[in-house]
């Protein structure tokens, strides 16, 4: 028994964040989780330019959702780009929703270094808010309780967190999954058109 735990605690050690990003999941094949229950509770917290943003103004819209931070060593500057590449396809095509990018480090991550973030990834910030404003507590149990998803400091500086992108629908029910990390981004291209252009 010991020598298993010693296997699996060398794993984990080994492994580093990798274990984290999994938990929580990147995606799936399976896009619908709306089976779930997920939704996501009212937030009033800050954007880029310094502006309250909340709930209240994505009430009534499809958005998509991620976890980022600024500083990420990993995952991140994969996913923003993916992110990025979503909101040009959906804008190509005459698609008006909403993207938000939730930062899991907000202690570092002010509005004025999330807005240069955004510039640098050639974001849209009329539809595109990352957000700030919040305790890290606030958005640990946001994510857990709209996304099922933890969000934990790991010894290395890194933050593990969820590699998902989330659907949330005009009534704030999440209602899809997508692998944030996903190369061929044409199979979410088609279902974000599929739900978004005709509900």
């Amino acid at each position: 028994m010991k020598r298993l735990l010693l296997f699996v605690g060398l794993v984990v050690v080994l492994s580093g964040c990798g274990w984290m990003y999994e938990l929580g999941g990147g995606g799936s094949s399976d896009f619908d989780i709306a089976e779930a229950g997920l939704a996501v509770p009212e937030f009033n917290f800050v954007d880029q330019d310094g502006k309250p943003y909340g709930t209240e103004q994505l009430t009534g819209q499809y958005w998509l959702a991620n976890l980022i931070f600024t500083h990420c060593p990993s995952v991140c500057p994969t996913m923003t780009p993916n992110m990025r590449n979503l909101q040009t396809a959906m804008q190509e095509e005459g698609i008006e929703m909403g993207y938000i990018s939730f930062t899991v480090d907000p202690e570092r991550d002010t509005p004025e270094l999330l807005k240069s973030y955004a510039t640098n990834v050639g974001a849209n910030g009329e539809t595109w808010k990352f957000l700030t404003g919040y305790e890290v507590e606030e958005i640990t149990e946001l994510s857990m309780t709209a996304f099922a998803s933890p969000v934990q400091p790991l010894d290395d500086g890194d933050i593990g967190h969820t590699t998902a992108f989330f659907l949330i629908d005009p009534e704030g029910n999440v209602i899809r999954k997508y692998d944030g990390l996903q190369t061929d981004q044409e199979p979410i291209i088609d279902d974000l058109m599929d739900t978004v252009q005709y509900e």
